[in-house]
């Protein structure tokens, strides 16, 4: 019998979480943490959201931690479980999102026996975590769960993972509660500052390139402080135009996949640039071509918190490992010259990013360009509504239409993972009722995760989710007709009624087709007061935002391989 004074570990891991700063945990329950699920019985700290399929769950708890700034926290069962989940901890390791991932594991006896469902985690996650646990003795779960908490938030953030033996959560602990986690800002030394400054001053053309690390409201503050002091433009990185006023006449443009040459081409033209709050990898750099690697062809200033980074990929001439809003306001602050060419640099940048977005939807026989649509719900829909876009190319036209000010919350999968839109967005609902929150996913990633509008309609949570049913695995596809024209090979999909399905969830279905009244249908659709789904009819030949699949084939020349 367990001694009065001791509680168990799983009782304790509650506390230890709500102490650390958990307020949600999005599970599919198990067996192997039945323990800590009758824990969590009863008690109001952490909400339990119950999802349908591990994927779902993990997807919704980087979308909560994108939205909060503090770790995700998801749990699963062994095995299948676990495999489930790691999406979620590939797209957590991408985005440099924190998460945690409680995984229930066989019993201590029952190790290296191969048991039933038993996964040695260390060697599953090693190559994706910041660090895995498995916590053998309960008197050691409080000190891991702390570790574990402020390894995933500190330096580079990324996911964390902890094996929970299942019966080591009914040891009889006790112990006081640890600290809450603390993790330092780095802040940045003045003669970083004054070098950077003199590195700005002789640049006629410099450009930032800023990224997730500055996505809070401090940091958002300290960029637009820092472009509009010294006048240089920002260019924003792949899934993060959100953190800067797109209307601004020092907007460079968004670094996604594939976007036009110009783009890349005008922007290569900088005799500076200054990666802030960003790791540079391929899609940043557009295929490590801005700057060029390894050695890049001007002056490189990267400003990253984790110094393993820095320097890892391109020669870097002023590397910063510190907290790269400190470095923005103090930067801002710092007195440095500039030169009148700068201006005509800036107007020049900025007159290829409108260009470029300037896209006018087109006329299709197969459907509507869904261009006419992400326009229209731009317009429509309230300033404040939390945007959260899927993988995919139908993701182009949102990007460029959206009136991003540099005060919206937005989410996306920088990892490039389909099936976020759906599970991103029930997790918005959840954390923000009061607002709108506009789902967008394509009819591929839809089916992936769409089962968790079971899991708003449980829980009250009323997204809009918008659908561009295409018939094709559109990004796939393009590249398909770029590289073997007319030779489509697994990349046609057969949908089933999108409105009909939303409406067995309980959601409200509309649907919009060519020849329909798109603003009228819109109007409705965002107005309903509940949860409700909006199907586009959209046109495969209309394949991204930038072009056609004849516009492709001509630009091949005609080729028929």
């Amino acid at each position: 019998m367990m001694d009065r004074a001791k509680t168990r570990a799983a009782d304790h891991m509650a506390k230890v979480l709500a102490g650390l700063g958990a307020d949600r945990m999005f599970c599919v329950p198990g067996e192997s943490y039945l323990t800590f699920l009758d824990a969590l019985h009863g008690q109001t700290a952490i909400d339990l959201v119950v999802c349908r399929h591990e994927g779902g769950a993990g997807m919704m708890a980087v979308a909560d931690a994108k939205l909060t700034g503090r770790p995700g926290l998801v749990a699963v069962s062994r095995g299948p479980g676990a495999t489930n989940a790691s999406i979620a901890l590939h797209l957590a390791q991408q985005d440099a999102v924190p998460l945690v991932c409680l995984v229930g594991q066989v019993a201590r006896f029952e190790r290296g026996r191969g048991a039933f469902q038993e996964v040695d985690y260390t060697q599953m996650f090693g190559g994706i975590a910041k660090g895995v646990w498995e916590v053998t003795e309960g008197a050691k779960l409080a000190e891991t769960l702390a570790r574990a908490w402020a390894l995933s938030m500190s330096g580079t953030p990324g996911p964390v993972v902890i094996a929970l033996p299942e019966d080591m959560l009914s040891d009889p602990v006790d112990g006081d509660l640890p600290a809450p986690v603390r993790v330092p800002r780095t802040g940045v030394a003045p003669g970083d500052v004054a070098r950077a400054a003199e590195m700005l001053a002789r640049a006629e053309r410099p450009l930032i390139v800023a990224g997730g690390g500055l996505d809070n409201d401090v940091g958002r503050r300290a960029l637009a402080d820092l472009a509009q002091a010294h006048g240089v433009p920002v260019a924003l990185s792949f899934k993060h135009q959100e953190i800067f006023d797109n209307s601004s006449q020092l907007y460079a443009g968004h670094l996604g996949f594939k976007i036009p040459a110009p783009m890349v081409g005008a922007l290569q033209k900088a005799d500076l640039i200054m990666a802030i709050g960003t790791r540079m990898g391929d899609t940043p750099s557009q295929g490590y071509r801005l700057p060029k690697a390894p050695k890049p062809d001007q002056p490189f200033i990267h400003v990253w918190p984790d110094p393993d980074v820095l320097g890892q990929v391109f020669e870097t001439d002023l590397p910063l490992a510190c907290d790269p809003a400190l470095f923005c306001a103090a930067l801002a602050g710092a007195e440095a010259a500039q030169p009148s060419a700068r201006t005509l640099w800036a107007a020049e940048v900025n007159g290829v990013a409108r260009q470029l977005a300037d896209i006018t939807p087109t006329d299709q026989v197969d459907g509507l360009d869904f261009g006419a649509v992400a326009s229209e719900l731009a317009r429509q829909a309230p300033r404040d509504s939390i945007v959260v876009t899927d993988s995919g190319n139908f993701a182009g036209w949102v990007h460029l239409s959206w009136p991003w000010d540099g005060t919206q919350k937005a989410i996306g999968a920088v990892g490039g993972a389909m099936g976020l839109g759906v599970p991103g967005a029930v997790a918005a609902a959840l954390r923000y009722p009061e607002k709108t929150v506009l789902g967008f996913a394509g009819d591929g990633g839809v089916l992936m995760t769409g089962n968790e509008l079971a899991t708003a309609i449980a829980r009250g949570a009323a997204p809009k989710i918008v659908v561009s049913d295409n018939r094709t695995y559109g990004t796939i596809r393009l590249h398909q007709e770029r590289d073997h024209p007319d030779r489509i090979s697994g990349t046609d999909l057969v949908n089933p009624d999108f409105v009909a399905w939303a409406e067995a969830f309980g959601l409200k279905g509309f649907s919009i087709e060519k020849g329909d009244d798109i603003a009228g249908i819109v109007g409705a659709f965002l107005s309903h007061d509940g949860p409700a789904l909006l199907a586009v009819r959209s046109s495969a030949e209309a394949i991204s935002a930038y072009t056609t699949i004849s516009a492709l084939h001509a630009r091949m020349g005609g080729n028929r391989g």
